[in-house]
């Protein structure tokens, strides 16, 4: 039996060669980086972009919901979203905090409602 053939050898190789292959872009994207310089527009421009597109997803997600949240009252989406905004500018700006803190407020009034 080779060492492809058994199980472990197949997942070996399969590990290595996407770890291999993801490996380098981190690398390289560490050097690269390190050199940007984090007040700089380049990183400023970055940011806003990514604040943009959770913006656009979130109000998506509130005023055309699919699934599971469509059932959810308008009422209640628009409290959390507005609890979730408030989350954001209380953690000094934090989105993390803001989608993570409207989605609670989302989960807990909708357990409070049914």
């Amino acid at each position: 039996m080779s060492f492809l053939q058994d199980g472990t050898g197949g997942y070996l190789t399969l590990f290595l060669a996407g770890a291999l292959a993801n490996e380098v872009w981190r690398l390289l994207g560490v050097v690269a980086g390190s050199h940007l310089d984090m007040d700089g527009q380049l990183f400023q421009w970055v940011r806003a972009v990514a604040l943009a597109l959770v913006a656009g997803l979130v109000s998506r997600m509130v005023l055309f919901p699919a699934g599971a949240l469509a059932d959810v009252p308008l009422a209640i989406r628009l409290a959390s979203f507005a609890g979730g905004i408030a989350l954001f500018y209380a953690a000094r700006r934090n989105l993390g905090a803001g989608v993570v803190g409207g989605g609670v407020l989302l989960l807990l009034a909708q357990l409070a409602w049914s």
